[in-house]
Protein backbone atom coordinates (compact mmCIF):
# COMPACT_ATOMS: atom_id res chain seq x y z
CA UNK A 1 0.00 0.00 0.00
CA UNK A 2 2.75 2.42 0.70
CA UNK A 3 4.70 1.51 -2.40
CA UNK A 4 1.10 2.66 -4.14
CA UNK A 5 -0.05 5.86 -2.76
CA UNK A 6 3.59 7.14 -1.17
CA UNK A 7 5.80 6.16 -3.91
CA UNK A 8 7.57 4.61 -1.07
CA UNK A 9 9.05 1.06 -0.96
CA UNK A 10 10.51 -0.87 2.29
CA UNK A 11 12.67 -3.69 2.60
CA UNK A 12 13.79 -4.86 6.15
CA UNK A 13 17.64 -6.75 7.06
CA UNK A 14 18.31 -8.68 10.12
CA UNK A 15 15.20 -10.67 10.62
CA UNK A 16 17.31 -13.43 11.79
CA UNK A 17 17.62 -11.45 14.70
CA UNK A 18 13.86 -11.16 15.70
CA UNK A 19 12.80 -13.41 18.67
CA UNK A 20 11.46 -17.51 17.19
CA UNK A 21 9.37 -16.93 19.88
CA UNK A 22 8.04 -15.25 23.42
CA UNK A 23 8.46 -11.05 23.04
CA UNK A 24 10.74 -8.86 23.78
CA UNK A 25 11.40 -4.83 24.07
CA UNK A 26 12.27 -3.67 20.49
CA UNK A 27 14.03 -0.54 21.01
CA UNK A 28 14.10 1.73 18.20
CA UNK A 29 15.17 5.65 16.55
CA UNK A 30 12.50 7.88 15.59
CA UNK A 31 12.67 10.11 12.20
CA UNK A 32 9.21 9.89 11.17
CA UNK A 33 5.55 8.90 11.29
CA UNK A 34 6.47 5.88 9.44
CA UNK A 35 7.69 3.84 11.32
CA UNK A 36 5.05 3.75 14.14
CA UNK A 37 2.66 2.63 11.40
CA UNK A 38 5.23 0.38 9.61
CA UNK A 39 6.46 -1.08 12.83
CA UNK A 40 2.77 -1.74 13.98
CA UNK A 41 2.40 -4.05 11.19
CA UNK A 42 5.72 -5.93 10.51
CA UNK A 43 6.07 -6.95 14.26
CA UNK A 44 3.39 -9.20 15.16
CA UNK A 45 1.82 -8.37 18.31
CA UNK A 46 3.49 -5.35 19.20
CA UNK A 47 2.39 -2.80 21.74
CA UNK A 48 3.83 0.66 21.23
CA UNK A 49 4.80 3.63 23.03
CA UNK A 50 3.94 6.84 21.88
CA UNK A 51 3.61 10.41 23.34
CA UNK A 52 -0.66 11.14 24.68
CA UNK A 53 -0.84 14.05 22.69
CA UNK A 54 -0.89 12.15 19.16
CA UNK A 55 -4.07 10.68 20.02
CA UNK A 56 -5.58 14.10 19.36
CA UNK A 57 -4.47 14.23 15.88
CA UNK A 58 -7.69 13.85 13.83
CA UNK A 59 -7.79 9.71 12.59
CA UNK A 60 -4.25 8.64 13.16
CA UNK A 61 -5.07 9.64 16.80
CA UNK A 62 -8.18 7.67 16.66
CA UNK A 63 -5.94 4.62 15.21
CA UNK A 64 -3.79 4.65 17.73
CA UNK A 65 -6.43 4.91 20.77
CA UNK A 66 -7.50 1.32 19.18
CA UNK A 67 -4.29 -0.13 18.42
CA UNK A 68 -2.47 -2.05 21.27
CA UNK A 69 -0.48 1.25 22.45
CA UNK A 70 0.63 2.21 25.83
CA UNK A 71 -0.01 6.37 25.59
CA UNK A 72 2.21 8.16 27.88
CA UNK A 73 1.74 12.27 28.89
CA UNK A 74 5.79 12.66 29.27
CA UNK A 75 4.78 16.04 31.49
CA UNK A 76 3.51 13.61 34.08
CA UNK A 77 7.28 12.59 35.29
CA UNK A 78 7.75 9.64 37.36
CA UNK A 79 4.19 8.96 36.86
CA UNK A 80 4.44 8.66 33.32
CA UNK A 81 7.12 6.44 34.20
CA UNK A 82 4.90 4.22 36.52
CA UNK A 83 2.61 3.53 33.84
CA UNK A 84 4.58 3.01 30.79
CA UNK A 85 6.07 0.02 33.17
CA UNK A 86 2.47 -1.28 34.30
CA UNK A 87 1.39 -1.11 30.88
CA UNK A 88 4.24 -3.06 29.53
CA UNK A 89 4.10 -5.64 31.91
CA UNK A 90 0.24 -6.64 31.38
CA UNK A 91 0.87 -6.29 27.88
CA UNK A 92 4.01 -8.98 27.87
CA UNK A 93 1.56 -11.16 29.99
CA UNK A 94 -0.44 -11.08 26.88
CA UNK A 95 2.08 -12.53 24.77
CA UNK A 96 2.93 -8.94 23.17
CA UNK A 97 6.42 -7.16 22.31
CA UNK A 98 6.97 -3.70 23.10
CA UNK A 99 8.27 -1.24 21.04
CA UNK A 100 9.83 2.00 22.49
CA UNK A 101 11.57 5.15 20.32
CA UNK A 102 13.61 6.33 23.27
CA UNK A 103 15.02 9.44 21.72
CA UNK A 104 11.37 10.90 22.69
CA UNK A 105 11.21 13.10 20.10
CA UNK A 106 12.14 12.76 16.00
CA UNK A 107 16.00 12.68 15.16
CA UNK A 108 16.92 13.64 11.42
CA UNK A 109 19.27 11.41 9.76
CA UNK A 110 22.83 12.19 10.63
CA UNK A 111 22.27 13.07 13.88
CA UNK A 112 22.23 11.56 17.59
CA UNK A 113 20.16 12.49 20.90
CA UNK A 114 20.60 10.76 24.31
CA UNK A 115 18.60 8.07 25.01
CA UNK A 116 16.00 8.89 27.99
CA UNK A 117 16.71 7.03 31.51
CA UNK A 118 13.27 5.17 31.46
CA UNK A 119 14.60 2.58 28.84
CA UNK A 120 17.17 1.48 31.57
CA UNK A 121 13.98 0.84 33.63
CA UNK A 122 12.09 -0.74 31.27
CA UNK A 123 14.80 -3.46 30.43
CA UNK A 124 15.70 -3.87 34.37
CA UNK A 125 11.70 -4.50 35.08
CA UNK A 126 10.68 -6.38 31.90
CA UNK A 127 13.33 -8.93 31.60
CA UNK A 128 13.06 -9.84 28.42
CA UNK A 129 15.58 -9.41 25.27
CA UNK A 130 16.03 -6.73 23.23
CA UNK A 131 16.17 -6.25 19.62
CA UNK A 132 17.56 -3.05 18.82
CA UNK A 133 16.66 -1.54 15.24
CA UNK A 134 17.58 0.87 13.14
CA UNK A 135 15.92 3.03 10.11
CA UNK A 136 16.09 5.17 7.38
CA UNK A 137 12.87 6.69 7.17
CA UNK A 138 14.22 10.13 7.59
CA UNK A 139 15.40 10.34 4.20
CA UNK A 140 12.35 9.59 2.73
CA UNK A 141 9.62 10.57 5.13
CA UNK A 142 10.67 14.73 6.22
CA UNK A 143 8.47 17.66 7.97
CA UNK A 144 8.64 18.93 4.43
CA UNK A 145 6.65 16.23 3.13
CA UNK A 146 7.71 12.48 1.54
CA UNK A 147 9.80 11.64 -1.66
CA UNK A 148 10.21 8.59 -3.41
CA UNK A 149 12.52 5.68 -2.46
CA UNK A 150 13.12 2.30 -0.44
CA UNK A 151 13.02 2.83 3.59
CA UNK A 152 15.81 0.45 5.20
CA UNK A 153 14.64 -1.18 8.66
CA UNK A 154 17.21 -3.40 10.25
CA UNK A 155 16.80 -5.43 13.19
CA UNK A 156 20.00 -5.84 14.91
CA UNK A 157 21.43 -8.52 17.29
CA UNK A 158 19.61 -9.08 20.56
CA UNK A 159 20.65 -8.02 23.57
CA UNK A 160 19.89 -10.74 26.63
CA UNK A 161 17.83 -9.50 29.79
CA UNK A 162 19.67 -9.37 32.87
CA UNK A 163 22.70 -7.08 32.08
CA UNK A 164 23.43 -4.28 34.50
CA UNK A 165 20.62 -1.44 32.97
CA UNK A 166 23.26 1.46 32.38
CA UNK A 167 25.65 -1.07 30.49
CA UNK A 168 22.45 -2.69 28.32
CA UNK A 169 21.28 1.45 27.80
CA UNK A 170 25.24 2.25 26.74
CA UNK A 171 25.02 -0.81 24.20
CA UNK A 172 21.64 -0.33 22.89
CA UNK A 173 22.27 2.97 22.05
CA UNK A 174 25.48 2.60 20.23
CA UNK A 175 23.94 -0.17 17.80
CA UNK A 176 20.79 2.05 17.06
CA UNK A 177 23.28 4.89 16.36
CA UNK A 178 25.75 3.18 14.04
CA UNK A 179 23.44 1.42 12.31
CA UNK A 180 21.10 4.10 11.40
CA UNK A 181 24.79 5.95 10.55
CA UNK A 182 25.28 2.96 8.42
CA UNK A 183 21.95 3.78 6.44
CA UNK A 184 21.66 6.82 5.56
CA UNK A 185 26.12 7.04 4.86
CA UNK A 186 26.78 9.36 7.62
CA UNK A 187 25.28 12.44 7.87
CA UNK A 188 23.24 13.24 4.73
CA UNK A 189 23.79 16.21 2.45
CA UNK A 190 19.91 17.00 1.57
CA UNK A 191 18.85 17.51 5.52
CA UNK A 192 20.17 19.87 7.29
Amino acid sequence: MSRRILDLDMREIGTENRPKSGPCLYVANHQSAWEALACNVLIPDVCIVAKIELARIPVFGWFLRHAPMILVDRAAGTKALGKILKEAREALAEGRSILIFPEGTRVRPGRHSRFQPGLAALYRSLGVPVVPLAHDSGMFWTSGGKKPGRITISYLAQLPAGLPPQEAMALIEEAVNSEKDRLVGGLAPDIR
